[in-house]
């Protein structure tokens, strides 16, 4: 059931939400579309499927075992006296010795029925019902823990397809303002009024300046790549409808979060109920069997107990009726030193997967620290930068009209617009390192949608 409404929702998003609208993919649609298409979503649901069967087979433990069997068959009659080991091999004989050794056949035929049921059973079958959903509950806490760490894998990605872009941009106004440099050095050189070697090294800074931009936009690609891997679709028609992350965000941090309701810390705990569950399974396994048994049966044989042989068709039918009702215990006594080590090492599994909970709780813990040094970090840099792309582009004025006036070196000209392009990069990155920053508040808390819903405004 869980799996069909997971699959009904997955199909809705994937008819109603196109991979890329019009003006490029947005955030939500990124993760929406990863969700809808990764397989290791599918891979998650189909293990739900798996222990959803499990506790069906479990319940049905509660139902009482009818076995029924008939049989025709043309035999031999001869008996003898002796015991037979349990075995598998050789049929048994039913009737009295007769002392005769031939092979005279007979028709015989046998129907039957039989019903078992445990009326207690000490609370094993509970606990088994109880371990086999548990193991669901674990296996929909698996599924919620890889779909929010697929979700916050490809906010990631979008937003390193967001930096690379940004950073093209910056890269290409510098080469822009290279390539109006080399062209007023040159006039310059022309006239006689700067030096020919100005003219090399103007050309040197707009080639280096290309060679920045050409990395730039291979990064652009491989994060393209990157991000659909997770959208499906042609890399190189992806673009991106982002326009908040031209700004800073709005929303704030929280100063606290409930870490534990993180999906994988909700994980980690359904694996130790898991284990905790399948140990009391363990420990009432060691206690007798009662069964309310009932049978109902008839027989036919075409031998006489006097030894003749009945012709025809007699032990076609079954002529002879019996019932029986009862009550058995079955306990196996020596089963206690395998079970003994059965719950010793399940006690060590809940151990370790305890350990495994806390573990991740701590590590929750350091991550939102880191979170939130970084995202205080980033808006102190963010705040600082839009000064800086404003002293540097002074800086580059100042040094191109000294240059053109002949008051300035061709060297301090192009250090000023090295500068300038750095500033610009930086800046377009602090407003990035603060969204991912706050991506990673959001990692940490276990819940995404704020981060989401701010980039969606």
């Amino acid at each position: 059931m869980y799996r069909a409404a997971a699959a009904a929702a997955i199909l809705l998003v994937s008819r109603t939400l196109p991979a890329q609208t019009a003006g490029g993919l947005t955030l939500e649609q990124a993760v929406q579309t990863a969700l809808a298409r990764y397989p290791s979503v599918r891979v998650s649901q189909a293990q739900i499927d798996e222990t959803a069967a499990a506790i069906s087979l479990a319940r049905a433990a509660y139902l009482p075992r009818i076995d029924a069997a008939a049989q025709v068959n043309r035999a031999t009659r001869n008996n003898v006296f002796g015991l037979l080991l349990p075995q598998s091999t050789l049929p048994q004989i039913s009737g009295p010795v007769l002392g005769s050794n031939n092979f005279g056949s007979v028709w015989g035929s046998a129907i039957g029925a039989l019903v078992t049921w445990e009326p207690f059973d000490f609370g094993l079958r509970s606990a088994n019902v109880g371990s086999a959903a548990a193991a669901r509950a674990q296996s929909e806490a698996a599924l919620k823990k890889t779909e929010f760490a697929l979700a916050v894998q490809a906010a990631d990605a979008y937003l390193t397809l967001a930096a690379a872009q940004a950073t093209v941009r910056a890269a290409q106004a510098g080469v822009d303002r290279a390539e109006v440099a080399a062209r007023s050095v040159k006039a310059l050189a022309d006239a006689e009024l700067r030096p020919g070697a100005d003219v090399s090294r103007a050309e040197a800074e707009l080639a280096a300046a290309r060679t920045q931009f050409i990395q730039a936009g291979t990064a652009v690609e491989m994060a393209k790549a990157l991000l659909a891997g997770f959208t499906g679709g042609d890399p190189g028609q992806l673009t991106l409808a982002a326009p908040a992350f031209e700004r800073l965000p709005a929303v704030r941090p929280p100063e606290t979060a409930n870490l534990a309701a993180n999906p994988e810390a909700l994980e980690r705990q359904a694996a130790v109920e898991q284990a905790q569950a399948q140990m009391r399974a363990l420990e009432r396994s060691y206690f007798p069997r009662f069964y309310l048994q009932a049978a109902a049966s008839a027989r036919g044989s075409g031998a006489e107990v006097d030894g003749t042989r009945l012709g025809g068709l007699n032990g076609l039918a079954p002529s002879v009726q019996n019932y029986a009702l009862g009550f058995s215990v079955q306990f196996p006594i020596l089963d206690f030193v395998g079970i003994r080590a059965r719950i010793a090492a399940q006690a060590a599994t809940v151990q370790e997967r305890a350990a495994l909970a806390d573990q991740v709780a701590v590590e929750l813990r350091a991550r939102w620290n880191s979170a939130v040094a970084e995202i205080n970090g980033a808006r102190q840099v963010a705040a600082n930068t839009p000064a800086q792309v404003s002293a540097a582009r002074d800086a580059e004025r100042q040094a191109s009209a000294r240059y053109e006036s002949g008051l300035g070196s061709i060297d301090q000209l192009a250090e000023a617009q090295r500068v300038l392009t750095q500033a610009e990069i930086d800046d377009a990155l602090a407003r990035l390192g603060v969204w991912r920053g706050l991506l990673g508040i959001a990692a940490a808390a276990g819940d995404i949608q704020p981060f989401v819903a701010e980039a969606a405004r």
